[in-house]
């Protein structure tokens, strides 16, 4: 092995790390699983609650305007009351709405839930990588692929629980989710100690005053345009393929276990043979060409084009974690609001907006909106290629880089 690996046992790699990592890792594992979940189910629930897709679709932007809105406040709480208490919070608040949502008798009842479910969620998952970024052995890098494998993971297993819960009823999915949220709590609280407090307090204002850098407002505005493709197929694509909760569920299952093993397998291997930028800007021209066909292609294009996706997305959410960690001068929590600020808002955008640009064109025009969104997140990471290279590229080389085993 060459020295630096993450996956190395011996050089504090992901593979050994501290029960409170794992703890906290496993806990994000399950927050991650609840973003995919419902995609399996969008249309049993859109028949069980007789909403239209676009109503339906109202449960991403919910849960995601609500996130993107507490990302000002997360530093805010965290530094007042401890990251511990901060995670616990967040997961208490995920228990609570998850399982509210499987009592819903209207779909505007449940779009209420999902809010009060992104709440918790963004308390849980900003919180959650700083504790991780923390506490891991093996510095930031390894963090961040630890992180990164959490997040594909939940990302993969959220669409598959969906769909076998969901496969008897709609309902069954949230309760589950409850319950693994609750185990997950029950592990934070008994493996995690208290995280040292900041010396100074964060202020709401803190992750705004961070974007005013030039290069993290690069960042964030880039996987604005890239979140709003992402979101697109993840939450639009289910109406277009029209399968059974299983069929959904075993294509997004495939998705997610592309997205993991790029994430954590490709994506630093591609980094340090061309550059972090280089990457990025290629990986969002690939996706914005595969959702284009994906909208233009037969069902079997669709389902492989929807599949394929994941790689793409697998090596932008690395690159751009790494970027809005690393980019700027402020302090990791900090910029990690700031950034997710901006991105979630296009998370939210997307499911609303794609069943309605149908409505007023076609089934086509969606993805073709989302390949434009995600070629200008290319476009951005091109032209303010400097600010972005000059603070990352030199934080990149002063940590060990991410090598993998040959």
């Amino acid at each position: 092995m060459r020295r630096g690996d993450p996956f190395d046992e011996g050089a504090g790699g992901i593979l050994r790390q501290p029960r409170a990592v794992w703890a906290t890792a496993g806990a994000s594992v399950v927050a991650f699983m609840g973003i995919g979940l419902v995609d399996p189910i969008l249309p049993s629930i859109a028949r069980g609650l007789r909403a239209t897709p676009s109503q339906v679709s109202l449960l991403f932007t919910s849960y995601f305007l609500i996130t993107a809105v507490a990302m000002l406040i997360t530093g805010f709480v965290s530094s007042r009351i401890g990251g511990r208490r901060t995670l616990l919070a967040g997961l208490a608040l995920v228990i609570v709405f998850a399982a509210l949502s499987g009592t819903s008798g209207s779909v505007g009842e449940l779009v209420g839930f999902r809010a009060g479910w992104g709440l918790g969620n963004a308390l849980f998952v900003s919180t959650s990588l700083a504790v991780i970024v923390g506490a891991a052995a093996g510095g930031s890098a390894a963090a961040i692929l630890l992180y990164e494998s959490a997040l594909g993971l939940g990302m993969a297993c959220g669409p598959l629980l969906g769909a076998v819960l969901g496969d008897a009823s709609w309902r069954y999915p949230f309760f589950g989710t409850a319950a693994l949220m609750a185990v997950g709590f029950v592990c934070v609280a008994a493996f995690l100690r208290d995280q040292p407090r900041p010396a100074r307090k964060t202020s709401l204002l803190d992750p705004l005053r961070a974007l005013g850098h030039g290069g993290l407002a690069s960042a964030a505005a880039s996987a604005f345009f890239y979140n709003y493709a992402f979101f697109t197929v993840l939450a639009f694509t289910p109406f277009v393929l029209d399968m059974t909760p299983y069929g959904s569920g075993a294509v997004f299952f495939a998705w997610g276990v592309l997205l993991a093993v790029f994430s954590v397998l490709v994506a630093p291997r591609l980094q340090e043979r061309f550059g972090s930028l280089r990457v990025l800007g290629g990986s969002l021209v690939l996706l914005a060409a595969d959702v284009v066909v994906l909208g233009y292609g037969d069902h079997t294009t669709a389902i492989v084009c929807t599949v394929l996706s994941g790689a793409f997305i697998g090596v932008n959410n690395t690159v751009f974690t790494e970027l809005a960690l690393g980019v700027s001068d402020a302090p990791r929590p900090v910029a990690s609001a700031g950034y997710n600020f901006v991105r979630w808002f296009a998370a939210a955008a997307a499911p609303w907006l794609a069943p309605r640009i149908e409505e007023w064109s076609d089934v086509h025009m969606p993805f073709v909106v989302a390949g434009a969104a995600a070629a200008t997140g290319a476009g951005i990471v091109w032209a303010r290629r400097r600010s972005l290279t000059h603070d990352a590229e030199a934080r990149r080389a002063e940590r060990p880089r991410p090598a993998l085993a040959n």
